[in-house]
């Protein structure tokens, strides 16, 4: 497969094409990829607002009734809810991996067992998370495209 990149000016807006003789899965992959870069989620961090792009996120929780969102480096606090954002993040590869947690599935390094059924998800940042039991069924699901 071939990639080309051709850059544009400033006001021309930004296309992404994919030419291709037969619509594979591999295909669909790259346009689902493409599309989870878009957009961006507002958080707060040291009292200021921000625009955290959907991208940049590991995975979101949820604790004492507030929600975080999580980068590589930073938390934000958001005034989304976690079923919110389940339903808004659903296409962007994000998947409820407890009752308390959203993940980003295009930031997982590895999987492993863990005890009673759970898994741990090792995340690309070094972090370590933990999939309920009741969820990885979801996962497994999640990560054969089905």
């Amino acid at each position: 497969m071939d990639v080309k990149i051709k850059q544009i000016g400033a006001g021309d807006p930004e296309l992404v094409i994919i030419c291709c003789r037969e619509v594979t899965e591999e295909v669909r992959e790259i346009a689902a990829f493409v599309r989870s870069r878009e957009g961006s989620l507002s958080g707060s961090r040291d009292e200021k607002q921000y625009e955290v792009p959907v991208s940049e996120l590991y995975y979101i929780e949820s604790v004492d009734g507030k929600t975080f969102l999580y980068t590589k480096e930073q938390v934000y606090e958001t005034s989304y809810r976690i079923y919110e954002l389940e339903s808004l993040l659903r296409s962007k590869h994000f998947l409820r991996v407890s009752k308390s947690m959203l993940l980003n599935l295009m930031k997982i390094r590895s999987i492993q067992p863990a005890l009673n059924g759970r898994l741990s998800a090792l995340l690309q940042s070094g972090e370590e998370v933990i999939i309920s039991r009741s969820y990885v069924k979801d996962l497994k699901s999640a990560l054969k495209g089905e």
